[in-house]
């Protein structure tokens, strides 16, 4: 089991924030393991949807028991977790999906935590970001994680919070009272990679191409699976749900945060920043958790290798 608060005695101390970005948040994963072998102690972490996922499962002290479980994890078992909503606020529920994490990790106070722990939400009503410090840290994620049209609006002291990407995709703020050698920024929307030939313009293409085959691929899912155990909700579904609108609206917030993020880097520029490639995968494909991981950790033996 990791255990984040007996660090290695050795090493500078760090204060970790790690951005949103969908399934390339797993990239997180791989970063705090290069860290803990390097020696490096965290001290503090903020997080911002899926990294918020990723920093307060790592808080509890549970990150190797996540992480076998999602490695485990089928399409099949992905939509399985996927309770559909039909209140028009958004597509899934996220109730089967944290009764699962409730159990990998059970729900601590984020206070009594042993690594100081903030997620960032989005305050829809009140149009500000709220940084969640105390109470459930399930819930504090489950906000934190709730992305228009996919996750429904969380209610959490009379607040109706969404994603916190939606306001804050790099939530350096919350690490200014700490007093570490280092502040280490994740920006998952990082400057895109190719490999192969071929123009900016093209790669353009082919990054577009390959998330929209990836959002495709799952809502395509979820309607089949669905469709095939209730007939009945084929009509309200051509009704009301429309592929096309799920893809660009995922596209636009991916796109709006990675600038949001851009900006934030530069207001308030950490010690040191590591950049996911924004087209290392798609934002909704997270069966790549094993590639995700070693790019992960690759990024940062590249970045604090030297």
């Amino acid at each position: 089991m990791t255990k984040p608060y007996l660090p290695k005695k050795t090493g500078k101390t760090v204060s970790l924030i790690l951005g949103s970005g969908g399934a390339r948040g797993l990239a997180h994963i791989g970063i705090i393991h290069w860290l803990e072998e390097q020696g490096y102690e965290i001290r503090f972490v903020s997080g911002s949807s899926m990294g918020a996922l990723v920093g307060g499962v790592y808080a509890a002290g549970k990150l190797d028991e996540f992480v076998d479980w999602f490695k485990k994890l089928t399409n099949t078992d992905i939509l399985g977790l996927a309770d559909i909503a039909w209140d028009r606020s958004g597509l899934i529920k996220g109730d089967k999906l944290f009764e699962t994490i409730k159990e990998l990790i059970g729900d601590p106070n984020i206070e009594d935590l042993e690594i100081p722990f903030t997620a960032v939400a989005t305050d829809i009503e009140n149009e500000k970001e709220v940084w969640l410090q105390t109470g459930s840290l399930l819930k504090a994620i489950r906000a934190s994680i709730s992305l228009p049209m996919i996750f429904t609006p969380y209610q959490w002291h009379n607040m109706t919070l969404i994603d916190g990407g939606v306001l804050n995709p790099m939530p350096i703020a919350p690490t200014f009272g700490q007093n570490n050698d280092l502040t280490i920024a994740v920006d998952l929307g990082g400057k895109a990679i190719f490999d192969g030939p071929g123009t900016d313009e093209n790669q353009e293409e082919l990054d577009e191409d390959s998330w929209l085959n990836d959002v495709t691929g799952l809502f395509t899912s979820l309607k089949e699976h669905f469709l095939s155990k209730e007939n009945s909700l084929k009509k309200t579904l051509e009704k009301s749900f429309n592929l096309d609108v799920y893809e660009v609206s995922n596209k636009a917030f991916d796109s709006m945060q990675n600038t949001i993020a851009r900006q934030k880097l530069a207001a308030y520029p950490p010690d040191i920043t590591i950049e996911i490639p924004r087209n290392a995968c798609g934002m909704m494909e997270f069966t790549k958790v094993n590639e995700m991981i070693a790019l992960g950790y690759r990024m940062a033996q590249e970045t604090l290798g030297k």
